[in-house]
């Protein structure tokens, strides 16, 4: 049987009819988030005196929130370097795959077979006053598929302040089942799953109450694939590292029927693989 103390029963009730619950200081920031932090260091390092960037990058929090924005201010596409060399630093991929986060699935899903969703993890790096890259309000299941019973593991790399843009959360949301969406640039040139829009989007988060969880690294968001959410608006002065993950259960039906294949992050387009989750546009609003 499966041991379902490593979620509380307050958070296990609150997952279940809310869409999400927050598990405080789930991962060790000494053991687990400070090597993380480390590795980070050492990239923007090494990625600042390969582009001759003077800025100081002695600890990770001045790399993060000094280096990273001395870094993109002389080249926005070195940010996307950045993006890419720390979603392959090692204790990042161990806090992904920590036997944990097996548990947590299972407890909050029974009888479940957890999988990882390849391409379905990384930090994101969201600046101040950026909008092209921000995740607008979603579901994860139409960008990631694998399975429609899944959660979304988020993890912050700082301690977020309200004016940072914490991920919004509406709660109840996931009783909404999937919800169809279409894609639209919004004239910021946004593409793939940034593309995405839900139907009648502002007459359906009408119906919710909208939580914003302000969290220190340690701390745990979960969500469930379904649950409407996302990224706030940083109108603070520094950057929102945060981590996203994602595990899906290989005994779920609709992952079975569609063999588990991902979507925009494995190549392929949702609308190829369930046409029924796309909305006409005339009906889009």
């Amino acid at each position: 049987m499966t041991d379902t103390s490593i979620v509380p029963a307050e958070q296990r009730a609150q997952f279940a009819q809310q869409g999400y619950t927050v598990l405080h200081q789930f991962y060790d920031p000494k053991t687990e988030v400070a090597p993380i932090h480390e590795g980070i260091r050492v990239i923007m390092e090494q990625i600042c005196r390969k582009y001759d960037v003077a800025a100081p990058t002695g600890t990770p929090h001045e790399a993060m929130t000094l280096a990273y924005p001395a870094l993109i201010a002389k080249n926005r596409a070195w940010g996307g370097e950045v993006y890419d060399a720390v979603k392959q630093i090692p204790a990042f991929m161990r806090l992904v795959t920590c036997l944990r986060n097996d548990d947590v699935f299972r407890a909050l899903r029974e009888n479940s077979v957890p999988g990882i969703a390849a391409g379905g993890y990384g930090m994101r790096i969201d600046n101040p006053g950026e909008e092209k890259f921000r995740a607008h309000w979603h579901q994860e299941f139409p960008s990631q598929l694998r399975s429609l019973d899944g959660i979304v593991f988020w993890t912050p790399l700082l301690p977020l302040t309200a004016d940072m843009g914490p991920v919004e959360i509406a709660e109840g949301s996931h009783a909404e089942g999937v919800v169809p969406v279409y894609e639209d640039d919004k004239g910021v040139g946004a593409s793939g799953a940034y593309a995405l829009h839900l139907d009648r989007e502002q007459e359906r988060l009408a119906k919710y109450k909208i939580v914003a969880p302000l969290t220190t690294p340690g701390d745990l968001v979960l969500m469930d694939f379904l649950t409407l959410h996302q990224g706030g608006h940083n109108k603070s002065k520094t950057p929102r590292w945060t981590i996203q993950f994602r595990y899906f259960n290989f005994a779920d039906e609709v992952g079975t029927r569609i063999g588990w294949r991902g979507s925009f992050a494995a190549g392929t387009k949702f609308a190829d693989i369930l046409p029924e989750l796309v909305a006409k546009r005339g009906e889009a609003a």
